[in-house]
């Protein structure tokens, strides 16, 4: 399935896209996709409706995050080797982990928003996966049943506030709408293998970022079991996995956001969002 919230930011309903394509309602059958809906025994449920039942939703409204009431947001840093390369910076032997804060969330395709003083804002399209029963010392064979789904992440950072500042990466990454996710929520069973996933993100139509998720340095297997020993993951948790090479920050020369730029970005079978750029005012 293919889950997804449509509606004004805030008020947003739950709703599938059927075989069609066709955006359908769910507000009759659940209140909201949260963490409550994504267990295996809740996605069996909704998947056993008959979409044509469903109503269908007129026009184009705008979509949300796919999940409501993230609990944690979760990012994977150099996860791709040739990322890593370009950022000259050595391949870790552990999964780098960092935190995105909640009020960064943002719908795939809401305005991007520079915020005040930014010099270095960028782009990273990553696969995200989200969170469907709680996790807990889980080992690789049985982490990815703790999984409900997948959908596109663009991990945005402002590179002087993430590395020129001192202390954590955090400051760079948690900046408001700092985390576009969505358009949907696609449910692990639709994924065949997510350890093979085309990527792909432009900037004012021109492509920056192309790779698979082959070349991860960790699988989603190995992060979701690694996460697990430290913190407990929850239903309805986010977890960026990392990005391919591409990012403003590794060009020659270095290519950062700026107001009037658009973005595209995508993965394989997961959806598509889109981005303007525009700048902080009072």
């Amino acid at each position: 399935m293919k889950l997804v919230r449509y509606g004004r930011p805030g008020k947003e309903k739950p709703g599938l896209i059927d075989e069609e394509g066709k955006l359908r309602d769910l507000s009759g059958v659940i209140a909201d996709i949260d963490g409550a809906q994504l267990s295996d025994k809740a996605l069996r449920k909704l998947a056993r409706l008959d979409e044509k039942t469903l109503p269908l939703v007129r026009g184009n409204p705008r979509f949300g995050v796919p999940v409501a009431k993230v609990g944690k947001f979760i990012g994977i840093g150099l996860n791709y080797a040739d990322h890593a390369a370009e950022s000259n910076m050595p391949i870790p032997a552990e999964p780098i982990v960092f935190m995105k804060a909640i009020t960064c969330l943002n719908g795939p395709d809401d305005a991007v928003v520079l915020p005040k003083g930014s010099k270095k804002t960028d782009w990273e399209v990553e696969l995200g996966v989200i969170i469907g029963t709680r996790a807990q010392y889980v080992s690789e064979e049985d982490a990815l049943q703790h999984v409900a789904g997948y959908c596109v992440v663009n991990d945005i950072s402002e590179r002087s506030y993430q590395l020129e500042r001192g202390g954590t990466w955090d400051k760079g990454k948690g900046c408001d709408t700092f985390g576009p996710v969505g358009p949907w929520l696609v449910t692990r069973d639709e994924v065949i293998d997510e350890q093979d996933l085309d990527l792909y993100l432009e900037v004012n139509g021109k492509r920056m970022q192309t790779g698979n998720t082959q070349t991860m340095i960790f699988t989603v297997a190995q992060i979701v079991s690694y996460l697990s020993q430290f913190m407990t993951l929850e239903p309805g948790d986010v977890i960026a996995t990392g990005t391919p090479p591409g990012v403003g920050q590794g060009r020659k020369p270095q290519r950062f956001l700026k107001k009037g730029d658009t973005m595209r970005l995508g993965i394989a079978g997961l959806g598509e969002q889109q981005q303007d750029v525009i700048a902080w005012t009072a």
